[in-house]
């Protein structure tokens, strides 16, 4: 048996994949995986998910240069969330251009935008 057969795939074949800053602990970003990107990730050392929307794999920072190099992996008790431990390089983990996806808060009944865009999202995704 694989340690990919260990992990519980959805019915797309598809699990989910939290990025979480090695150092600090604070979690970047959420994604898919599927076996290629989880096998591609443990091989070389630097995050690759996969699309839903796009239907493909994706390096991330392959576009942006900002780049996720994995410290740890590691698979939940029921198999169907693996958490990895990061280094971002560029320190922006968002499309939006901030250090991570989760920069709004729930605050007075509405959501609340508090973390500043580090880098114009133009500016890093460039045609």
């Amino acid at each position: 048996m694989s340690w990919l057969d260990e992990v519980k795939w959805d019915d797309k074949g598809l699990v989910t994949a939290i990025a979480q800053d090695a150092a600090g602990g604070r979690v970047l970003m959420v994604a898919w995986m599927n076996r290629e990107s989880l096998q591609l990730t443990a091989d070389t050392g630097i995050a690759h998910y996969f699309s839903r929307s796009r239907q493909k794999l994706w390096k991330k920072g392959e576009e942006s240069g900002h780049l996720q190099t994995v410290k740890e992996l590691r698979l939940d008790c029921d198999g169907d969330v693996i958490v990895m431990q990061i280094e971002q390089i560029g320190g922006i983990a968002c499309h939006t251009g901030r250090e991570s996806c989760f920069y709004r808060k729930f605050d007075n009944g509405g959501w609340v935008t508090v973390d500043a865009v580090l880098k114009d999202p133009q500016q890093i995704y460039q045609a």
